[in-house]
């Protein structure tokens, strides 16, 4: 066992805790040492257990890897804080086990944590704790000590827990009698005011005795009087119901001759169709008959049908038989205001001009969305032609008032359009939207206007 530090400055105490001497005092007469019992190092009590503990890990962190027991070093491998709480019996073992990791936690303690290692401590378990690890004779009577204080200690919390309850209880017996006391009157107050209840319904009772009776009286006298109106409604009813079937009688009648009438009416307007329908036979006979006489008199004379107006055969003027180049929107919106004009467009030269970075179905479908929405507006004919080579499916349905064509394998949307112009009769408005120059001179030369691109587009915007 490591001897106890001399501390010249202090007092000694015996193992009971006397001072036995001071400073410049005669030196006591030495006493025999009695010899020290050995100690339960699991079996201490648990705040000498836990200052053992907080002591030991502190200076477990601080112990070179040969001074640390092998079972020990999981437990420095801990954050300081829970070494002792949760390495408290392993350090305990090893501080009863191993005498080298005592004699290095003592080494430790005497230079970093001097004041730790007093067993004459004033705090009980402080001391107790020095003395166990300096392996001092008076650690069992110090650990007796502390179990002895923690034992009373314990015993006066339990004592002042018991004083606390008997307090509270006798608190609660009080409010408890209050309470039985309050409702001792409250139930001395609730049987006088029962009484006089009782007494009051008495009379209420009485009093309704007498009033339901006459009110039996006035329903006897109130059911005589129904069962005679029940009498005379009943022969009132019967006078009513004699009535209405004279009436229903009457209806049929009138009903039956309003029906011959009208079979009467039916039949003359029948005639009168029939007779309509035999003029309208011979009207159209006669007129068949007219109109094969004429044109037996136009063959009979070689007199051909005249489409020509005084108007055509003046001299010294000419219309125009060719088109123009429209490179304004406000002379694209005269153009659609002209009745029955017919806009024809060069589908994929507007779109590649207006949104070429969009698919080339994006493209058609954006295109003819905004082509129906003019067609809505202006009443003009619309006609849009696409190139049918890059066309894998072609929509089955198109939007109103759009018609949507693809051109036949090997043959060009330009000529397509090309022949749409000369399907036209002559005289009627065409507008060729397109910025393709050989379409565009091909349908100026046959009568139609056309309309750049960037034109059509520009009043698109506007739909």
């Amino acid at each position: 066992m490591l001897p106890s530090p001399a501390h010249p400055e202090r007092p000694e105490e015996t193992a009971s805790g006397h001072v036995t001497g001071a400073p410049g005092d005669p030196a006591p007469s030495p006493e025999p040492e009695p010899e020290s019992e050995p100690v339960d190092w699991l079996g201490l009590p648990e705040p000498v257990r836990e200052r053992i503990a907080e002591l030991t890990a502190a200076a477990l962190g601080k112990l070179t890897g040969d001074d640390i027991p092998r079972q020990l070093r999981p437990v420095a491998r801990f954050a300081p804080a829970k070494r002792a709480r949760l390495g408290g019996n392993a350090l305990l073992t090893g501080l009863r086990d191993s005498s080298r990791f005592r004699t290095a936690v003592l080494e430790w303690l005497r230079q970093n944590r001097f004041d730790a290692l007093n067993p004459n401590d004033e705090d009980s378990v402080a001391a107790a704790a020095a003395a166990v690890l300096l392996g001092e004779s008076s650690a069992s009577s110090r650990i007796r000590l502390v179990a002895k204080n923690a034992e009373e200690t314990t015993l006066r919390a339990e004592r002042d827990a018991a004083v606390a309850r008997s307090r509270k209880l006798e608190a609660e017996v009080q409010r408890l009698r209050a309470d039985l006391e309050q409702a001792r009157q409250e139930v001395e107050q609730a049987r006088g005011g029962r009484e006089s209840e009782l007494d009051r319904l008495r009379g209420r009772l009485r009093e309704q005795g007498m009033v339901l009776r006459q009110a039996r009286d006035e329903a006897e006298q109130a059911r005589a009087e129904a069962e005679r109106a029940r009498a005379e409604q009943a022969a009132e009813l019967e006078g009513m119901a004699a009535q209405l079937e004279r009436e229903r009688h009457r209806a049929a009648r009138e009903r039956e001759r309003a029906e011959r009438a009208v079979g009467e009416a039916e039949v003359a307007r029948q005639s009168a169709r029939e007779a309509r329908d035999a003029d309208e036979v011979r009207l159209s006979m006669l007129l068949d008959t007219l109109s094969g006489a004429v044109d037996g008199l136009r063959r009979e004379l070689s007199v051909g049908a005249v489409r020509r107006r005084p108007a055509d055969i003046v001299r010294g003027a000419s219309t125009a038989t060719s088109g123009g180049r429209v490179s304004e929107p406000a002379i694209l919106e005269k153009l659609l205001s002209l009745p029955n004009v017919h806009l024809i467009v060069d589908g994929y030269n507007v779109t590649k001009t207006g949104y070429p970075d969009l698919s080339l179905a994006e493209q058609r479908s954006r295109l003819v969305g905004q082509l129906s929405a003019l067609a809505a507006r202006t009443g003009a004919e619309v006609t849009v032609v696409f190139d049918g080579a890059d066309v894998t499916s072609i929509p089955s349905a198109t939007p109103k008032g759009v018609r949507v064509l693809f051109s036949d394998p090997g043959v060009l949307a330009d000529d397509v359009i090309r022949a749409l112009v000369a399907a036209e009769p002559a005289g009627r408005p065409l507008v060729v939207a397109t910025s393709d120059q050989a379409v565009v001179s091909s349908v100026c030369g046959q009568g139609a206007h056309a309309v750049a691109a960037r034109v059509l587009l520009t009043r698109l915007g506007r739909v």
